[in-house]
């Protein structure tokens, strides 16, 4: 009975992992020093005039640096069935008002906490940086070819996308909200603007500018073999029009009735 005790309780145990109900009944979690002290990919952007600033990267991650002025943030993202996951968030930094960078270890150093539950990473700001405002970069991953993200704050946006990359064929292309302004810069980047948004969201769906020529190639190619599936269905409907022909079962009857007989009519 004791055994069966034990394996039912480790059986369960397993099931609560598989499922990441474990991680909710012990509570959050801190985020390892090792991930926030990882360096980003490239400098962040600090010096934008955006309240959010996201570089999407090619490597299906980006860079983000946002204005913040709450005490706390949550970082997540929302499911399928409107639910909430943890992201995941490495290199993080925090820059003072007056310049003053700082990293991870250094962050916590000062107050700051970065702990982890399977609805949200939440982030406390350090207690000398909750009376002014200040900016919080973090990387994540993201998807290929689509970055979408919960506003975590409001307000004016920038998304770069890699060299490349569009948003204007509506097929492969989408952005939600309406954006304000697109430019191109002398690296290729596409820049996705808006000057306010007060969404849930945003969405850039986008597509290297190559997609666009397969794409022609195959619908050229589509093309050509329904042209030519149409010719061959046509030569094979006349070909069976001459074989009846020449069998006489195409012979018009016609019709010599006059009626019927007098008196009849």
């Amino acid at each position: 009975m004791n055994r069966r005790l034990v394996l039912g309780t480790a059986s369960l145990v397993v099931l609560l992992l598989s499922a990441g109900c474990l991680g909710a009944v012990m509570g959050p979690q801190d985020v390892s020093d090792e991930r926030l002290n990882e360096p980003p990919a490239a400098a962040y952007e600090w010096d934008s005039d955006r309240d959010a600033h996201i570089t999407v990267t090619e490597n299906a991650s980006f860079a983000a640096v946002y204005d913040v002025n709450e005490t706390e943030v949550q970082l997540f993202r929302r499911d399928g069935l409107g639910g909430r996951n943890a992201i995941s968030v490495s290199a993080l930094q925090y820059r003072y008002e007056n310049g003053t960078v700082v990293g991870g270890t250094e962050f916590r150093e000062r107050g700051g906490t970065v702990k982890q539950t399977n609805d949200a990473v939440t982030v406390t700001l350090p207690q000398d940086a909750r009376d002014s405002p200040g900016e919080l970069a973090f990387t994540s991953s993201s998807t290929p070819k689509r970055f979408a993200l919960p506003t975590f704050v409001k307000g004016s946006y920038e998304v770069v996308l890699p060299p490349d990359r569009r948003i204007d064929f509506f097929l492969f292309g989408q952005v939600r909200p309406t954006y304000t302004e697109r430019t191109v810069d002398d690296q290729s980047r596409t820049h996705v603007l808006w000057d306010d948004v007060q969404s849930d969201s945003i969405l850039v769906q986008f597509y290297l500018q190559r997609d666009l020529t397969i794409f022609g190639g195959i619908a050229a190619v589509g093309v050509v073999v329904a042209v030519a599936g149409l010719f061959y269905y046509k030569r094979q409907i006349e070909a069976l029009e001459d074989q009846r022909r020449d069998m006489g079962l195409n012979v018009d009857i016609e019709d010599d009735d006059d009626g019927p007989p007098p008196g009849m009519r």
